[in-house]
């Protein structure tokens, strides 16, 4: 699953930058503010990271392409009766690779809004979640996302909304697990 959808980004990668009017690279980073959603958490967010690089591919008139690969941190805590049931402690923490493949319609040439979805694959977890013998979350995650990106010179200063499509349990309970986030942050186009 992961080689076949890293091949489906390179392979994109490759054919827009081979169609492209412009192609940018940068570099970004900023805060995430996170939040998992089902009876097992919190209904409050908590703050992590992400970090990664961008390009951007001119498509012609108002549209380019802005794919990225970005490391992203989640944090949350558990509901009280979640580590009763499933003997986990109450703090995750759950690191995800992410590719975002974004589609701007850029409205001036200092404003883009944004949508897209986002591929997410788990890298690291939180090793109290292995208490049970069993992993608690899915290996991946499909997310939609749409945003706002304001552009000044080389930097980028950007704001989205992220949220998840899929279940992201991995546990086999009737509680289906989704994810939201916004990102909040900056980059520079190298």
């Amino acid at each position: 699953m992961k080689t076949k959808l890293i091949s489906l980004v390179f392979m994109l990668f490759i054919f827009s930058v081979s169609f492209s009017q412009g192609l940018t690279f940068g570099i970004k980073g900023g805060t995430s503010i996170n939040k998992l959603a089902g009876k097992s958490f919190k209904e409050e967010f908590s703050f992590g990271y992400h970090v990664g690089v961008f390009a951007t591919l001119g498509m012609g008139g108002k549209l380019s392409l802005q794919p990225e690969v970005l490391l992203n941190q989640v944090n949350t805590d558990t509901a009280s009766n979640f580590s009763s049931v499933y003997h986990f402690k109450n703090n995750i923490q759950l690191k995800y690779l992410s590719i975002p493949i974004l589609l701007n319609y850029n409205l001036s040439n200092l404003l883009a809004l944004q949508v897209g979805p986002q591929f997410g694959i788990l890298m690291d977890k939180n090793k109290n979640l292995l208490q049970n013998g069993g992993d608690a979350f899915k290996n991946g995650d499909f997310s939609m996302l749409g945003g706002v990106q304001l552009k000044l010179l080389k930097f980028r200063v950007y704001g989205r909304y992220v949220v998840g499509l899929n279940d992201i349990s991995n546990i086999g309970n009737s509680d289906k697990w989704k994810s939201q986030s916004i990102q909040l942050g900056v980059g520079i186009a190298l």
